[in-house]
């Protein structure tokens, strides 16, 4: 389960949140909604480690995250699918999906409990391998895939080379991980539930459509088999028969009952739709929480009505 206790964070010398509580239950699709610049966002950010708490507790399974690096929270069973996707634009669908292998590693599989272990020789080569894949296909900052780096370390590394350098990393990173095994080695879970994905396995994640783009940034956190999901605005800017896709997904998901899911989400349809459990946040604080059936339209009129 995770547990969030009074979380304190922002940017700069500017307080986002403000004492946030809240917990997320095994099987559990728990939605974190409010109008923009509540800090949902932030919030998420800062249970990954992607952005530093200031104060309070983020748990998970009886382990204290709070100060972990990213990786850390990755390798101890969280998964992380950012706004605005993040894939690594100038590597295949495959190598994009391999990338997400290395949150697995150490954990002995889905359900190990073990501690969080030390990156070592081959998270030492995975992470410079990571950091030479430079930027996207649209000259964005590379994403830190599935545990993020800290918003307020340096900047990764801008690409040095072209893409067949970077695919060359990629593949050796990825043969670290599966014992030099090829395409094989990407797990059944990570694409089973996108059968476009393996059609395209070949192809640069940043020549896809927005959709897809999607679809793999799910397919390379589930390749990892997460413990807890995090979803950060996953219907954004997509056609609706994938939002259809995603919502079938995520309906399987909690179906299944091993995966707790932590969704920030605008569309009220899509959350009632999925969703247990409601959290709303205004200027950074919970101002409203309940299950799904009393999120009524009073509710949803004075938090989330602009």
């Amino acid at each position: 389960m995770l547990t969030v206790e009074k979380l304190e964070s922002g940017y700069g010398e500017s307080p986002v949140l403000r004492g946030v509580t809240l917990e997320v239950r095994p099987g559990q699709v728990v939605c974190l909604l409010g109008r923009n610049g509540t800090g949902k966002s932030t919030l998420v950010k800062s249970i990954m480690g992607v952005l530093k708490a200031r104060g309070g507790k983020v748990g998970y399974a009886g382990r204290d995250l709070t100060r972990k690096a990213p990786g850390e929270r990755a390798r101890s069973g969280l998964g992380y699918v950012p706004q605005g996707r993040e894939i690594f634009g100038q590597l295949t669908v495959r190598e994009n999906i391999l990338i997400g292998l290395e949150a697995a590693r150490g954990r002995g599989g889905r359900r190990a409990a073990g501690a969080l272990q030390p990156e070592g020789k081959r998270g030492e080569e995975a992470s410079k391998a990571a950091s030479k894949r430079g930027v996207g296909s649209e000259g964005e900052e590379a994403p830190k895939a599935a545990g993020k780096r800290d918003e307020e370390s340096e900047e990764a590394p801008k690409a040095a080379g072209k893409r067949g350098e970077e695919s060359e990393d990629a593949s050796k990173a990825a043969g670290k991980r599966g014992g030099g095994r090829g395409s094989d080695e990407i797990p059944q879970a990570a694409i089973e539930r996108f059968p476009v994905l393996p059609t395209m396995y070949d192809r640069r994640g940043g020549d896809l459509s927005g959709g897809q783009q999607q679809q793999l940034a799910f397919a390379r956190v589930l390749a990892a088999e997460p413990e807890l999901l995090i979803l950060d605005e996953p219907c954004e800017g997509i056609q609706p028969s994938i939002v259809d896709d995603i919502r079938d997904v995520i309906r399987s998901i909690k179906t299944d009952g091993r995966t707790a899911i932590l969704l920030v989400e605008q569309s009220l349809e899509f959350v009632r739709s999925v969703g247990d459990y409601v959290y709303i946040l205004e200027k950074g604080s919970v101002a409203w929480q309940g299950d799904m059936g009393a999120l009524g339209d009073d509710v949803v009129r004075r938090y989330l009505t602009v």
